[in-house]
């Protein structure tokens, strides 16, 4: 590797770190809360850190063509856009801001009708093709979780995370970790083994507040 591709690829990897800083964020922010309140909470501010990490992350994954990041942001892209609309935080964007958000998920999927075929085979032979498919699921379950999440807080007209976007989110982490590990994605690695942690403790406090509410 010449200092040109080094460059890049440390770059790259950065960008994706950053993104996945950002969702390491909202996850503390919304952790500290529910440990202050003794409940699993949805702040405003776990969508605001969602939908710009989601936004980074997104561009991440067209620089390392990966279709598992790809498929899944843009799943939980819009429930995040939802959640900001439920809790009257996406009016306050500036008009083009919104524009530019909505339009990235968009170039995302047309980046994936562009790519050649025996890139997306590639792929997934490098990956050891089961592996490829449990990153698929495993992505799949965190996108999930996020129109689990939408469907009952369209219900009550409300952004609420219940303990079962948790397990959910546990199952389709453990998953990654694993694709993660095969792929050689330190990125993917690091940001969702550090999730399983939060992930586990608000299933505790949700268990919990069920308990007190039974």
């Amino acid at each position: 590797m010449n200092v040109i591709e080094a460059i890049r690829t440390y770059w790259i990897f950065g960008l994706g770190f950053f993104a996945q800083t950002l969702f390491g964020i909202r996850i503390l922010v919304q952790w500290r809360l529910a440990e202050k309140k003794k409940q699993a909470v949805s702040p405003s501010l776990y969508w605001n850190l969602s939908l710009a990490g989601s936004a980074l992350f997104l561009i991440y994954g067209i620089l390392r063509h990966d279709l598992v990041i790809i498929v899944g942001q843009v799943i939980s892209y819009f429930v995040y856009v939802r959640n900001l609309q439920l809790k009257e935080d996406w009016a306050k964007f500036p008009l083009a801001m919104r524009v530019i958000l909505i339009a990235i998920p968009f170039i995302s999927l047309a980046f994936i009708a562009v790519i050649p075929r025996e890139e997306i085979f590639h792929s997934m032979v490098k990956n050891k093709g089961v592996f490829f498919f449990l990153g698929l699921v495993g992505q799949l379950l965190l996108n999930f979780r996020f129109l689990y999440q939408l469907y009952h807080s369209e219900r009550l007209k409300k952004s609420i995370l219940t303990a079962g976007f948790w397990w959910i989110s546990l199952s389709g982490s453990a998953l990654v970790v694993v694709y993660a590990v095969y792929r050689g994605d330190p990125v993917l690695l690091v940001a969702q083994g550090m999730a399983i942690i939060p992930y586990m403790r608000n299933i505790v406090l949700s268990s919990n507040r069920r308990r007190q509410s039974a």
